[in-house]
């Protein structure tokens, strides 16, 4: 009888497959920009769907992100071109990065600049720096802001940047806001441009956070 050979079992390409899916999302800020050669590398990189949106960096709503946002699940992970695809502020930016990371989904660039999935366990550690680093900046920025805020009061001066306004008219715009008023109404009633609107509302909350 001939001796018995053991045969090297060979695992099944599928086996290598990864068992978690990558889902891509992209956004350009105007209609003349083309979100085709990003879809096409994300696709490259293994997505097996890209949400992609034309929106500008500050509206609120991205429904496309919350959709490809919603279709990940513990394990999985998002790819995106770079960071500031994640958010309007660096801010909202590292708190997605910190939530997605809580629920356990991973985060790639195709930059390069993160994987959390290579960073491995240290990836918390990683991400918890940066997000310390951020609050440390929101503080600096908002004692910046009160602190200049405060100056312009002492100088009587207006707090709503250019064009000029007045403290009444300041404290027109922050009622109607506080009663609801959209900024478009606001504009109606007081004749002062969107911008300046949002920078004496934005202001007003700096001081009463």
């Amino acid at each position: 009888m001939g001796k018995f050979q053991k045969h090297k079992f060979e695992r099944p390409s599928f086996i290598d497959k990864p068992i978690y899916k990558s889902i891509g999302y992209e956004r350009v800020s105007t209609p003349g920009q083309t979100t085709e050669s990003q879809v096409a590398d994300l696709k490259k990189e293994g997505c097996c769907v890209v949400f992609q949106e034309t929106i500008s960096t500050r509206d609120k709503e991205r429904p496309q992100m919350m959709s490809a946002l919603a279709a990940l699940s513990e394990g999985d992970e998002l790819v995106i071109a770079k960071l500031d695809r994640l958010g309007r502020t660096q801010i909202e930016v590292v708190k997605r990065i910190h939530d997605l990371q809580e629920q356990g989904i991973h985060i790639r660039t195709l930059d390069g600049l993160i994987n959390t999935r290579d960073l491995g366990k240290f990836a918390p550690i990683i991400i918890g720096l940066i997000r310390a680093l951020s609050g440390v900046e929101r503080s600096l920025n908002r004692e910046r802001t009160i602190e200049s805020i405060q100056h312009r009061r002492e100088k009587g001066q207006s707090l709503g940047g250019r064009p000029k306004t007045s403290i009444a008219k300041e404290g027109l715009v922050v009622r109607l806001r506080n009663e609801g008023c959209s900024y478009r109404s606001i504009r109606e009633q007081t004749g002062l441009a969107l911008s300046t609107i949002r920078r004496i509302i934005v202001e007003q909350e700096q001081v009463a956070s």
